[in-house]
């Protein structure tokens, strides 16, 4: 494949040094800034993940943070998740729709006081959205990209290693609440969250500058740890049903199609964009929606475009991410199908890149 071309539009992280000396063998661009993508190989980086405890470089979840003293207003207006009993030390996951119901991003907000947020975002331009927001409601609040760069510590490993850099005290951060830890005379937030199922944290890197001592410090701390770098794995989150905006789900679904909808409190999210066309959908339900999709046999090729689904020849929904798993025997996928065919057990056939498979709708995830 072709290399990414380097330049000031796709930036360079503040741990970019430590990810080239750890042999990253490929890339994506994700929030205008270079994400890796595989080290050793996808499966070699899986079965570690799985096993020890490796360090990300996720700076690309860029912030949108949200001051002052109409910052709670505004982060209601974006999600339908009622937001009211959200305390600070707390980290909710919540959708980002528009006026239609359509999903804009499904970040993760931090609340670090009653009057200042940071929106921990996936990959699109949501500080642009935020921004015409508040503008357009003349909101009193301040909505910017601060210098935070998040680093992930994931794997069975991940409690062993943060405790060895923090202190014992970390261990007792919950899921999805976060603390604030010193490291070398800087306040960090660390949240027990990341984009893996196999446990571990995230660490808000404030100021570009403590990036590479922190990511040696972690290392050195680890090296009887088998401590690696890495990076979300394909097969992992699939396995685990870990979603990915732009590939799973776009501006042309709802968050309830993208079985989100617990996560959606639209008779009291007063105020939310999209609430209306939301009320809705929660009350007719969607025509399709997120499953989980089996492709026995050999290994598929990558899925790097939509797959379509069918039934009969007819065309019941798509592929959207597939890989090998080693773990659970042939090819586990994500895919949105139609009502019709949603059922657990429905067999349909999947229209690869390398020509037709049979697949098979699951009743869940894998893990």
């Amino acid at each position: 494949m072709a290399l990414i071309a380097p330049s000031r539009r796709v930036r360079r992280t503040p741990f970019s040094d430590g990810v080239e000396a750890a042999g990253v063998k490929g890339y994506t661009v994700y929030n205008h800034m270079l994400l890796p993508t595989v080290f050793e190989s996808v499966q070699a980086d899986y079965r570690h993940l799985k096993e020890h405890v490796q360090v990300w470089d996720v700076a690309c979840e860029r912030q949108v943070e949200l001051r002052g003293p109409d910052a709670g207003r505004l982060m209601q207006i974006l999600t339908p998740r009622d937001l009211r009993g959200m305390l600070p030390g707390q980290c909710f996951y919540v959708p980002i729709v528009d006026e239609t119901g359509g999903m804009l991003n499904d970040p993760v907000a931090v609340k670090l006081s009653e009057d200042r947020y940071w929106i921990s975002i996936a990959d699109s331009d949501l500080l642009l959205w935020t921004k015409g927001i508040a503008y357009g409601y003349r909101l009193d609040v301040l909505v910017d990209e601060p210098d935070v760069s998040p680093l992930a510590v994931q794997g069975p490993k991940a409690d062993e290693l943060m405790a060895r850099v923090f202190g014992d005290a970390v261990r007792a951060v919950k899921f999805f609440r976060y603390g604030h830890f010193d490291f070398q005379g800087h306040d960090l937030v660390i949240a027990r969250s990341g984009y893996s199922k196999q446990g571990g944290f995230e660490i808000y890197v404030e100021g570009s500058h403590i990036g590479m001592p922190l990511w040696d410090a972690l290392f050195k701390a680890g090296a009887d740890l088998n401590v690696r770098a890495g990076c979300p794995n394909l097969i992992e989150r699939i396995e685990g049903g870990l979603l990915s905006y732009g590939n799973d789900m776009t501006r042309e679904n709802t968050p309830h199609e993208c079985g989100l909808g617990r996560f959606c409190n639209t008779e009291t999210a007063i105020g939310c964009i999209g609430r209306d066309a939301l009320l809705r959908v929660a009350r007719e339900g969607p025509v399709q929606q997120i499953r989980a999709i089996e492709i026995p046999g050999e290994p598929v090729p990558a899925c790097d475009r939509a797959w379509e689904l069918t039934a009969k020849g007819r065309r019941v929904g798509q592929v959207t991410s597939a890989a090998a798993s080693p773990d659970f025997g042939g090819n586990v996928a994500v895919g949105m199908v139609r009502m019709t065919h949603w059922d657990a057990g429905t067999e349909l056939v999947v229209e690869t890149s390398a020509g037709s498979r049979p697949a098979v709708v699951r009743e869940g995830f894998w893990i």
